[in-house]
């Protein structure tokens, strides 16, 4: 039996104008793989996944009719939202846990992994991209992921933010469009990180071909549970909607 493809794709129209990307959906790790060697309790982690992000993504896809594209495979495998040559790429320390899986990872290691999981998601994300082109609509590309509460031990004080660099078409008025939120929400404007990553999903996807994009950045208690979810989806294609052609 072949293994499960590393990437789901949700339908949706390629004229939307849109298309939504969860690069950290999934903590799933293949049988051959072993689990890294880590013990299951790291999988409910952050380090394994974006806590709540695949729900939110999905939701949102089903509400906007937009196309989707969400991992199937943890981060700590490799991690699609990272250049392929970024250290970072497979992780060997990841807050505090050591993976016994990547520590000694070699260049072939690497290289296999890019093979597998990495490429299967680029592919997908670029004929996702080319679908909605070949229909005259460009679409803008936005990639839902969340982030913890606080951060060695340091309380996070946002409730969401919108990442960028280079090109603010999309992110200014969904920042504007939070703030004005009657939910009194505290957004971050390139918090709680910044958004120029080089290689990353949008400098890769939508930077490289001139598109609109935003990297969405919830806080993960506030997308604990499925109500929530639905909400943070709801809020986010309230915003998305008059943004698109």
């Amino acid at each position: 039996m072949l293994p499960p493809h590393p990437v789901e794709i949700v339908p949706g129209d390629a004229a939307r104008g849109l298309l939504l990307i969860c690069e950290h959906a999934s903590n799933h790790v293949p049988e051959d793989l072993a689990q890294l060697g880590l013990p299951e309790p790291e999988f409910s982690r952050h380090i394994a996944y974006d806590i709540g992000a695949a729900a939110v993504t999905r939701h949102l896809a089903a509400r906007l009719g937009a196309p989707a594209i969400l991992t199937r495979f943890s981060r700590l495998i490799i991690d699609p939202n990272r250049g392929a040559q970024d250290p970072t790429l497979v992780m060997r320390l990841s807050d505090g846990a050591i993976v016994p899986g990547n520590a000694r990872i070699d260049e072939a290691g690497k290289q296999a992994r890019l093979a597998r999981f990495y490429a299967p998601f680029d592919a997908a994300v670029d004929a996702a991209v080319d679908a909605a082109l070949a229909t005259g609509v460009p679409p803008a590309i936005v990639t839902i992921h969340s982030f913890t509460p606080a951060w060695r031990t340091i309380p996070r004080p946002w409730h969401v933010g919108i990442l960028w660099d280079r090109d603010d078409r999309l992110s200014v008025p969904l920042i504007a469009g939070l703030r004005a939120d009657p939910a009194d929400l505290v957004v971050g404007d390139n918090q709680p990180y910044g958004g120029g990553l080089p290689g990353d999903t949008i400098d890769r996807h939508a930077l490289a071909r001139g598109l609109r994009n935003a990297l969405v950045e919830i806080r993960q208690d506030l997308i604990a549970g499925e109500d929530r979810q639905i909400a943070w989806a709801d809020r986010f294609a309230r915003l998305l909607k008059p943004l698109l052609p």
